[in-house]
């Protein structure tokens, strides 16, 4: 199986910030997720995870940061849901501006070093 590499190079950005507060290109993903959907389900779900793994994420998400990222109503089918706080907004937008900001930087040695690469016939 041919292993897909990222065109920007950046296979994957974790911002540390304390030993609890950190995070990662899932977890950002997860975030996004939630945004789109208003579940942590369906985000979840969208990204092959269990609910579990999921809501485990959201909870070390919003206990890691001290403050909730992400809030959640109990519900059936019909009725609860999640939604990123402002501060979940704020901490995706920043983690997004990051990957940005880190691909830009390493674009250029990025490509000199692909130059170095031997070249590979095209698939047919």
């Amino acid at each position: 199986m041919k292993k897909v590499v990222p065109e920007h190079g950046l296979g994957h950005l974790r911002i540390v910030l304390s030993d609890t507060a950190y995070i990662g290109p899932g977890r950002a993903d997860l975030l996004e997720g939630i945004a789109r959907t208003g579940s942590i389900a369906a985000a979840g779900k969208a990204m092959g995870m269990s609910y579990k793994r999921a809501w485990s994420l959201v909870q070390a998400l919003n206990e890691g940061f001290g403050s909730a990222l992400v809030l959640s109503s109990r519900g059936g089918p019909s009725q609860g849901g999640a939604q990123l706080t402002a501060m979940g907004e704020e901490v995706l937008r920043r983690y997004r501006a990051m990957q940005r900001k880190s691909e830009a930087a390493i674009a250029e040695d990025l490509a000199a070093l692909r130059q170095k690469l031997p070249k590979m016939p095209e698939n047919t």
